[in-house]
């Protein structure tokens, strides 16, 4: 093999804030409005779930108040890397081995209908966030991992989704690079700009009526005698028919029976400066969407304004934005060392909602509170359908299949802080060390 080139360090100066957000529209200022005594539905979280939730709800005629802690998308919505894509954890044989038959194949359908949801409501209400239905590629980062790109191939034809592998001697037909041993074509996926994609759907709420506030964060969640919820809120008391939870990686105490059952794991991004065009088309010939194989996997692409934008879980241990910024960094130049003399000009991190088995969950809790959590790294498609699915649910629709799933506790001590995470990285890393095993050019 040619001996690995010297890494060029990274540049200090970049800004330590999500790129979404600092090119997303200016929104509303909802802070400091008055909290009604009352709703029929209070919506915990202003995301993707909590904000097409309140769009359906109100749409459909139903009072919902919507309470975020922060700003409305301050969490993953405005934080994710831009891709939207179908599909769980679990492919659609995989759902029907553990589910069976009905419930697997309603839930693998689901998913399908999340992306055209998005594409659907980007039409409808004329949301200007730079959607691109370009698909992406599964790289497998071993070559024992072909096989397994192969066994994905095979089951997506089983629910009728297009896709080829592409041996590793064609890579640079769709990327840049020469890192990977083989990969898998999807078509049916796209890129947007997460934060204008939000910050439509926050205008779509506000025009159905949805009554949306910030800075309110709530406290508690009881059951009266009469069936109703009290929210107490740091601002005062609402009384509601619902409560719908909507928090996913910042879930926090005010339930506590969800806490116990949604981890918050770090993801991270950096952002370059804009690169030249002819540099943008090596990097992706076809504008798609990339991620590896890796348990420790990165994902990428070349945004709308050819910056890159490349993102991975750099770290499961305590760490911050500067620390992963330069994990990143170089793992960047490992897959892409034509960049090395391009600045970066972003870096940030988020939360994403992972549960025990890898699924999503909806549903109530013994108390009655609706929930929908845990999208695993899928939210943007996920999150969005399933707030619409609750909203309709709670205006008296059908409940979405994810209902039919148990919800298990993470089976540990665990009550909101993940303290094994850095032991089961390790292990993950280890994995992912005897897996360049078989990365040596043939």
């Amino acid at each position: 093999m040619p001996p690995t080139p010297p890494r060029q360090p990274l540049n200090p100066d970049y800004e330590r804030r999500s790129f979404w957000q600092a090119t997303m529209p200016a929104q509303p200022d909802r802070a400091g409005r008055a909290l009604p005594d009352s709703a029929d539905v209070v919506v915990v979280g202003g995301g993707y779930a909590g904000i097409t939730a309140a769009r359906e709800l109100a749409s459909r005629g139903v009072a919902v108040t919507l309470l975020e802690a922060h700003t409305l998308g301050w969490g993953a919505s405005t934080r994710n890397g831009g891709i939207v894509h179908a599909g769980y954890k679990w492919s659609a044989p995989q759902l029907i081995k553990r589910y069976g038959v009905e419930t697997g194949s309603a839930l693998y359908a689901d998913t399908l209908a999340s992306y055209e949801l998005v594409k659907r409501l980007i039409a409808e209400q004329a949301i200007e966030c730079d959607f691109r239905e370009v698909g992406h590629l599964e790289l497998a980062y071993a070559a024992s991992h072909v096989g397994e790109l192969e066994h994905a191939r095979d089951g997506l034809a089983t629910v009728g989704v297009a896709s080829h592998m592409l041996p590793r001697e064609r890579i640079r037909e769709e990327i840049g690079t020469d890192a990977y041993h083989g990969a898998l074509v999807v078509e049916g996926s796209g890129l947007l700009h997460p934060g204008r994609y939000f910050a439509g759907l926050a205008a779509a709420a506000d025009h159905a009526g949805a009554d949306l506030h910030e800075g309110v964060r709530a406290r508690s969640i009881r059951r009266q005698g009469d069936g109703r919820f009290v929210v107490e809120t740091t601002r005062g008391a609402i009384h509601a028919r619902d409560v719908f939870v909507a928090t996913n990686g910042y879930t926090d105490g005010v339930v506590p029976s969800l806490r116990r059952r949604v981890m918050g794991i770090g993801s991270f991004i950096i952002a370059s400066e804009p690169l030249p065009e002819d540099l943008a088309r090596d990097l992706s010939p076809r504008g798609r969407s990339f991620f590896d194989t890796k348990n420790f996997l990165y994902y990428w692409h070349v945004s709308a304004d050819r910056r890159m934008i490349f993102g991975g879980r750099a770290s499961f241990l305590p760490t911050s934005i500067d620390k992963t910024a330069r994990i990143l960094w170089r793992g960047l130049l490992e897959v892409h060392p034509q960049l090395a003399d391009y600045r970066i000009e972003y870096a940030w991190g988020g939360n994403v909602g992972f549960t025990f088995d890898r699924m999503p969950h909806v549903g109530r809790t013994r108390d009655g509170i609706t929930y929908a959590l845990g999208c695993c790294g899928t939210g943007v498609a996920l999150m969005t359908d399933l707030g619409t699915r609750v909203g309709a649910w709670l205006a008296g629709g059908e409940a979405p299949a994810l209902t039919k799933l148990p919800f298990p506790l993470v089976p540990a001590p665990y009550e909101g802080r993940p303290w094994f995470l850095p032991i089961v990285g390790e292990w993950y890393r280890l994995q992912d060390r005897l897996a360049t095993r078989s990365r040596r050019a043939p």
